[in-house]
């Protein structure tokens, strides 16, 4: 018996079967296998066209169970199809599908980096006013899909009269499973449409954008039957008719589920081009400065809070990779790890500030670019800069970390993949040390994670324990030489506001 995942991303949806006993990986794919392109019309603009996702989608089921027949070389098709007994989906959050009464797509989606909501998100913010939207919706309306919406009325109106349903696009991909219409709590919180105090969705953001809520699918429980596989879908990816879909969930609460994190101090990050760190609370809060931002977590409900407070940061690994192509291209990622180890902690004075991606939410969405502080022209070298820059992407999301704690997250577990830049041992050893956290290394990807999501939705696993009792940690950082990170650290933080 299999359960297989679906990661829906804005470069390229990938597909996991996992072995529901042993919890192992047995097949994945993606594709494309180059970035999927983004049409961008205008600057600040982003959307992605929704078939996209459904025909890559098909290609990663069709590779995976090929994958799955050289494994079981004497099984006919059509038992492994049955074998497939439940499907998770994970997404890329924040984008906004449209469709009509036919179930069809009105435009393309406006995807999460597209920033032409802005100022609708701030025009509702203000008309709101922040003693209702930090409370009740734990966020700025900012340029979450509710905002993105508002763009739409205003500037496609007769598109917008149209609309039936409005959906995330892992929504949209359970739509085209199943032909079901549905969301989560979880869902509509990250589109800022959940209302935790009145637990509903928000009647007053609604009227403030002058939304109907009937737009809003039906909500169901995160893990639970979200609908079955339609047999136009079933014969287009070559699985059984009827096969559930039994799990949904936003990309970030999913790569914290992948890590087994569903409990209170318990975090989550991740490092790629930028970096995200998910902590859970379990009492519902917010920033009051909206630098982090409150959803609800996976195993949310009313009565036993939990909260995903989401902190990301542009500038992380594309600063390393900006190293790699102007001050060491003749070195692999590797190679520069070593390089960099050869300097002492705190780069002997030199502080970067990695913050050359665009604005910053967590500093109040300030664009103050990436800077070099401190740099000596007869002491510091290629060796100084490498680590300092590994130092500044840890440094900032210390400084983050630390917003959170004044919102009641304890931090003393990191939990992540062996990835990205938790491959390199100077970002793990100064995050566990700056942080005072010890750092654990998983094997696990988004994918896997919506497939072990889709065991507990589907009554395989009987909990969170039971799923990911088989989830392979890697590795264990614990935290060393704190005085000499936390000195660095200190000195790095005079330059934020200079």
């Amino acid at each position: 018996m299999y359960l297989l995942g679906y990661d829906i991303g804005s470069s390229s949806v990938k597909a996991s079967l996992v072995d529901a006993q042993s919890g192992k990986c047995v097949a994945s794919a993606f594709y494309p296998k180059q970035e999927a392109p983004i049409i961008s019309k205008k600057a600040g603009w982003a959307e992605q066209d929704p078939s996209m996702w459904m025909g890559n989608l098909r290609l990663a089921t069709e590779d995976v169970l090929h994958q799955l027949g050289e494994i079981i070389p004497h099984r006919a098709q059509l038992d492994l199809a049955d074998a497939v007994a439940a499907i998770g989906i994970s997404y890329q959050m924040h984008g906004l599908v449209c469709v009509d009464k036919d179930m069809n797509v009105l435009r393309p989606s406006i995807i999460w980096c597209d920033s032409r909501a802005v100022p609708y998100g701030q025009k509702a913010f203000e008309a709101l006013g922040r003693d209702y939207c930090l409370p009740h919706l734990l966020n700025s309306p900012g340029n979450f899909t509710a905002a993105k919406l508002a763009w739409v009325k205003e500037n496609e109106p007769e598109l917008y009269s149209r609309i039936w349903k409005i959906m995330l696009p892992g929504d949209y991909i359970a739509m085209r499973l199943t032909g079901s219409v549905c969301t989560t709590v979880s869902g509509l919180s990250e589109g800022i449409f959940w209302d935790f105090q009145a637990n509903r969705p928000s009647e007053e953001l609604l009227n403030c954008f002058g939304f109907d809520a009937s737009v809003l699918p039906q909500v169901k429980p995160t893990f639970g039957i979200q609908g079955a596989l339609t047999r136009e879908a079933a014969a287009m990816l070559g699985l059984k008719e009827g096969t559930p879909v039994t799990y949904r969930a936003g990309d970030q609460p999913n790569n914290a589920l992948s890590l087994n994190v569903f409990n209170p101090g318990e975090i989550a990050s991740t490092a790629g081009t930028s970096g995200v760190v998910y902590g859970v609370i379990d009492q519902v809060n917010y920033d009051p400065l909206s630098r982090v931002n409150s959803f609800a977590h996976v195993n949310h409900t009313a009565a036993d809070p939990r909260l995903g407070v989401l902190l990301c940061i542009n500038g992380t690994g594309i600063l390393n990779s900006w190293m790699h192509r102007n001050v060491a291209p003749e070195l692999g990622y590797p190679q520069m790890n070593e390089l960099a180890a050869k300097a002492p902690i705190g780069s002997e004075g030199v502080s970067i500030l990695p913050f050359g991606n665009g604005a910053e939410r967590m500093l109040e969405n300030r664009e103050c670019g990436c800077s070099i502080h401190g740099l000596n022209f007869n002491r510091h070298g290629q060796a100084h800069l490498l680590r300092a820059a590994q130092e500044g992407i840890v440094f900032s999301f210390q400084y983050g970390i630390e917003i959170m704690e004044q919102m009641g997250l304890k931090v003393d577990r990191i939990h992540a993949g062996k990835a990205n830049m938790f491959l390199s041992p100077i970002f793990r050893d100064t995050l566990a040390g700056v942080s005072g956290a010890t750092i654990e290394l998983y094997d696990t990807d988004g994918s896997v994670g919506a497939a072990k999501g889709a065991g507990i939705g589907a009554g395989i696993y009987k909990d969170n324990r039971e799923a990911f009792s088989t989830l392979e940690r890697l590795s264990v950082i614990l935290p060393a030489h704190q005085d000499e990170y936390r000195a660095a650290y200190e000195k790095w933080k005079t330059y934020i506001n200079q």
